[in-house]
C-alpha cells in the first residue's frame, strides 16, 4: 500500500468514525431531550425524536452507520436515563431499525422516496415487534405490552414525517464532500 492509499484509507477511517460518533450523540441528545411520556397502560411509550438521526444516518450513510446510531445512541440513553433494563433489547431492536432501514434506502436509487418510505415503514414494523416482545418478556405478560403500540407509531411516523421531504436532497449533497 503506498502513501497516498494509505492517507485515503486513514482519512476514510477518520470520516467514518466521525459520521458515527456524531449521529450517535444526535440519536442520544433527541433521545433524552426532546421526548413525551404518553400515559398509556404498560409502558405506554415514550414519544422521542431520537427516530429523526436514525432515519437520517441510515438513508444518508447506510446500514452500518444507521445500525451504529441506533444501537448505541438509542441504548445509552437507556443506560443513563434509568430504563437500564431495556438498553439491551434496545440495543438489538433499535439497531436492527437502523441496519433495515439503510439497507433498504441503499437499493433505491432509482426511486429513493418510494425506497426511503419503505424504508421507515419497515423500521416501524421491527419496532413494534421488537418492543412488543420485549415488553413480553420484561412484564411476563401478552396483554400489557399493547398499550405501547400507539406511542410506537406516532414516534416513528412523526420522525418519518420530519425525515422524509429532506433526506434525499441530504444525501445527494453528503455525496459531494
Amino acid at each position: 500500500m503506498n502513501t497516498t492509499t494509505k492517507a485515503t484509507a486513514s482519512k476514510n477511517t477518520t470520516k467514518t468514525l466521525v459520521i458515527n460518533a456524531l449521529f450517535i450523540a444526535l440519536t442520544l441528545v433527541a433521545t433524552m431531550f426532546i421526548n413525551i411520556r404518553l400515559p398509556l397502560m404498560g409502558n405506554g411509550g415514550l414519544i422521542h425524536l431520537g427516530n429523526v438521526p436514525l432515519f437520517l444516518a441510515a438513508i444518508i450513510y447506510g446500514r452500518k452507520t444507521g445500525a451504529i446510531a441506533g444501537a448505541f445512541g438509542m441504548g445509552l440513553f437507556d443506560l443513563i436515563s434509568g430504563w437500564t433494563a431495556w438498553a439491551p433489547f434496545t440495543f438489538v431492536v433499535v439497531g436492527a431499525m437502523g441496519y433495515v432501514a439503510g439497507l433498504i434506502s441503499e437499493k433505491g436509487k432509482k426511486h429513493p422516496y418510494l425506497f426511503n418510505a419503505l424504508a421507515m415503514f419497515t423500521a416501524l414494523v421491527i419496532k413494534i415487534v421488537g418492543y412488543y416482545f420485549t415488553e413480553v418478556i420484561l412484564y411476563q405478560n401478552w396483554i400489557v405490552p399493547l398499550g405501547s403500540i400507539p406511542g410506537n407509531i406516532i414516534q416513528v411516523v412523526v420522525a418519518a414525517i420530519i425525515v422524509f421531504p429532506f433526506a434525499d436532497r441530504l444525501k445527494k449533497l453528503a455525496a459531494k464532500f
